[in-house]
């Protein structure tokens, strides 16, 4: 862990709650909590801020600032993820392996259509999907029961981040995205749909999931008639590999804006399934997180389950958010901005309330990490932010 000069406690955190009736400001109302840390470091080092700052807390979705770190740092920032296609013109058979590409979105399987049918590929009798590379039944730990979009599960073949959005028009359902086909598995998800607009995840099973992917896929390459079976590819070269055409800082940047718990899930399984070579599962993602974050900050006593945030056994402390921060850096650019000069990740559960990330003043960064565990009002995290912002 890199040593800081030793803090300094901001005044204004000691003075009393109200000045002459006026309202509490963020920091104040902060400096009254029982369970939450703050650290504020700026650019030479200094502890500016500091309250409880090697205390462990649920980072809730703070957790992607730790995988985007741990994705940009394994495959870089320009690297594109590849999913491999097998044809066997005698039985004409199309088998796809899947890599847990977490960006396999409709458009991009119009690309791979458009690729496949330049290639000569016109009718397929048998659609095999090669789901080999996650484990199977695999949930994370923190996945909700709910449709939600946000409970999403993983899944090495995946279509527009395991999710159907639907609408009904006139007393008919149809697809809400013009780019996606209406499948036989997005209308059994529809049978509650009454009327509006309805995105629901495709359920607990990732075999589900996996067979949705297999029926987009079909549609769009015009094969309706093809079977979709579970399988293996054949152990011979691939006929066609494509390249993703995001690349994975493209698809970080609104994991952390939206904070999509589907993509972080999806990438730390992929790191996890590529360091240990065999499939993904939770056990490992665990492991490779403990194995990577305390080999390069030496840190102790945190515990990371997931990769999005989701599971309320997480610990990190704000200390070590910030030394994760100082490496994250170069690639600040990739976070959103939520207030003017505050380019952060926010964090929500019940009763956790997080944000860390940077504060620019002026071309100088400023790295913060806020980690409330109780409850809290939900926009005391960027009051607190807009206050550091004007300091």
């Amino acid at each position: 862990m890199k040593k800081l000069i030793p803090t300094i406690l901001v005044a204004l955190m000691l003075q009393p709650l109200s000045v002459h009736g006026k309202s509490k400001s963020g920091l104040q109302r902060f400096s009254q909590l029982h369970n939450a840390g703050l650290l504020v470091v700026n650019q030479q080092g200094v502890a500016r801020i500091s309250r409880r700052p090697n205390q462990p807390f649920i980072p809730a979705s703070t957790t992607k600032l730790v995988t985007a770190w741990l994705a940009l740092t394994h495959w870089g920032e320009n690297h594109r993820f590849k999913t491999d296609f097998y044809w066997s013109p005698q039985t004409r058979t199309l088998s796809i392996k899947g890599s847990g590409d977490p960006f396999l979105v409709s458009e991009e399987i119009q690309n791979i259509a458009y690729q496949l049918k330049q290639r000569g590929i016109k009718q397929v009798d048998t659609l095999v999907l090669d789901n080999s590379f996650f484990a199977s039944h695999l949930v994370m730990p923190g996945t909700g029961k709910t449709n939600n979009p946000y409970d999403a599960v993983p899944s090495a073949l995946s279509a527009n981040f395991n999710t159907v959005y639907l609408k009904k028009k006139r007393g008919k359902i149809i697809s809400a995205e013009p780019q996606t086909p209406l499948t036989p598995y997005a209308l059994k998800m529809a049978k509650r749909f009454k009327r509006g607009k309805l995105r629901v995840n495709t359920g607990r099973n990732p075999r589900d999931a996996e067979h949705y992917f297999g029926e987009i896929f079909r549609a769009i390459m015009h094969i309706e008639s093809a079977k979709i079976v579970a399988g293996k590819v054949p152990n011979q070269p691939p006929f066609y590999t494509h390249k993703n055409s995001k690349t994975v800082g493209e698809m970080i940047r609104p994991m952390l804006k939206y904070s999509t718990n589907f993509i972080a899930n999806q990438l730390a399984l992929k790191m996890s399934a590529e360091a240990y070579q065999q499939p993904a599962n939770a056990n490992d993602v665990a492991r490779y997180y403990q194995e990577k974050l305390s080999q390069h900050f030496a840190w102790k006593n945190f515990t990371l389950k997931d990769g999005a945030g989701l599971s309320r056994a997480n610990q990190l402390s704000p200390q070590q958010l910030i030394d994760l921060l100082n490496d994250f850096k170069q690639w600040k650019h990739l976070l959103p901005e939520i207030e003017k000069h505050v380019f952060a990740k926010s964090g929500t559960l019940n009763k956790v309330s997080t944000l860390a990330g940077y504060i620019d003043h002026k071309g100088q960064l400023e790295s913060f990490a806020l980690m409330m565990n109780q409850s809290v009002p939900h926009k005391l995290r960027n009051r607190i932010a807009k206050e550091l912002a004007r300091r």
